[in-house]
């Protein structure tokens, strides 16, 4: 099937020719040798996915840092072409197209190749990942090891844990756990025939599910800590934190309920300023449970760090130690499927009222939730060395009808009160949208107040002039 050949504007010209190389995104001259290619190409799939232009060149003068200097033919670029097609021979991990302009001569090769599920090395055997606008070789067991749990090829959940049985067989937890679900089966049979427990010893997964006290045994992975941050920047300080951070311990089951139960109580005390003076701050239950739950769940236990629950006046963050697993991205995540701990999912399902009832839908669920109370999706974002769920308590309403609504109840509204209110960062921001209504003879600025101290107030309506009465 031949290749497409798209003519792009003067304006995605430009565009092209101005990018800047960084962690999505590589140039590359034509000239470029197809083995020195599969570099990129191997650091952009272990890693985040990106594209590949070929057929840019660097340049010299001004206006742009590179220039266009592409294949004479598609032809010319076959060699370049059998590297993806020997990289991925099912071609389902790539893209690729040909680019041309009217005023340019020759075509360029764009190509985009996505975050793959298996480990894909160069044509000099080594596996490659992308960080900023390097290629950096996964050189060392250890990078070769996280990698291989980055792509969910191998999970820390299965790791043995050199300590006694008796202290997943003969605890609390798998006593009451066996009594309720399996009563027939004794504690150890029921743990071997699962898999948690081999070799005479108890997995990882074995120990977060049936310990009375993982923490103990697995420490500064297995835990959650709660911090409460009395502000709405950015990030918490020391002088914003209320009180000394949580633990929360426990065997997952339990630390789920636990962190949830804490961080429902400690919301349950906060007050913001709304539209209607001092309001309450609501979230959805569920959307803290299915976050939470999912962090357990979901987290790398191969990173030495516990899960971090943060709690601001406006928002509540989860952040989770270890990367999106295989192919998942902050994209695709609530469309696609992949269970890093797929023991610790499967067996916690079968605890009586499981935290994860609907499997592989808690998310969508979160999200669903708070479009159910006209909040703001939950925001994810990758972090070099974790994933971070944002809960944000900002309405779906547009700025200008959250303006009117509090000004239906207050007098006046200032720059920093609305941004409070709507969650626009900037001043400059807020001055634009306080200029649209006032366009729309809405509201004006209140008179002797400037400066810092200006604020806004509705705008008085006329009233219709009453007609006399017919004689």
């Amino acid at each position: 099937m031949p290749i497409p050949v798209s003519q792009i504007t003067d304006k995605q010209l430009q565009e092209v020719l101005s990018y800047i190389e960084g962690h999505f995104l590589d140039l590359k001259a034509k000239e470029i040798k197809p083995s020195k290619l599969t570099k990129s190409i191997s650091a952009f799939a272990n890693a985040d996915g990106g594209e590949l232009y070929i057929g840019i060149a660097e340049n010299t003068a001004l206006p742009f840092p590179h220039k266009w200097d592409g294949f004479a033919k598609p032809e010319d670029a076959n060699a370049h072409l059998q590297v993806f097609e020997k990289l991925f021979p099912l071609g389902g991990d790539y893209l690729y197209s040909f680019l041309s302009h009217p005023s340019k001569t020759g075509i360029i090769l764009q190509a985009v190749v996505r975050k793959t599920k298996t480990i894909v090395k160069a044509n000099d055997g080594t596996a490659y990942i992308r960080r900023g606008a390097q290629c950096l070789p996964v050189e060392t067991p250890a990078q070769y090891a996280l990698l291989e749990r980055n792509k969910g090829i191998t999970s820390f959940e299965t790791e043995l844990v050199p300590v006694a049985l008796d202290k997943v067989c003969n605890s609390t937890t798998a006593i009451k756990f066996i009594l309720e679900v399996v009563p027939t089966s004794e504690p150890e049979a029921w743990l071997r025939k699962q898999e948690l427990i081999r070799d005479d010893k108890p997995t990882v997964s074995g120990v977060l599910l049936f310990s009375d006290l993982p923490q103990a045994i697995i420490p500064k992975r297995t835990g959650i800590k709660i911090y409460r941050y009395k502000t709405s920047d950015p990030q918490g300080t020391r002088d914003t934190l209320v009180g000394d951070p949580i633990s929360v311990e426990g065997c997952a089951y339990d630390l789920i309920k636990q962190a949830e139960e804490i961080t429902r109580q400690i919301i349950g005390g906060i007050q913001i300023l709304g539209t209607k003076g001092l309001e309450p701050v609501t979230y959805p239950i569920v959307t803290l449970h299915e976050v939470i739950t999912n962090a357990v769940l979901h987290r790398d236990y191969g990173v030495a760090d516990d899960i971090h629950l943060r709690i601001f006046d406006n928002r509540v963050e989860v952040e989770s130690p270890g990367r999106l697993p295989a192919h998942i991205t902050p994209k695709n995540f609530l469309s696609e499927r992949f269970a890093r701990n797929g023991g610790l999912v499967r067996i916690i399902n079968k605890f009586p009222n499981p935290p994860n009832k609907d499997v592989g839908e808690g998310l969508n669920t979160a999200f669903e939730a708070m479009r159910s109370l006209n909040l703001k999706d939950p925001v994810l974002s990758e972090l070099p060395h974790s994933v971070l769920v944002q809960i944000k308590h900002e309405r779906l309403a547009s700025a200008e009808d959250i303006i009117m609504e509090y000004l239906d109840n207050n007098p006046l509204i200032t720059n920093r009160v609305a941004r409070g209110l709507t969650g626009i960062k900037s001043e400059n921001s807020m001055k634009v949208v306080f200029w649209r209504l006032r366009d729309r003879k809405l509201i004006r600025q209140v008179p002797g107040r400037s400066g810092f101290a200006s604020a806004w107030q509705k705008r008085p309506q006329r009233s219709s002039p009453k007609k006399e009465d017919a004689k």
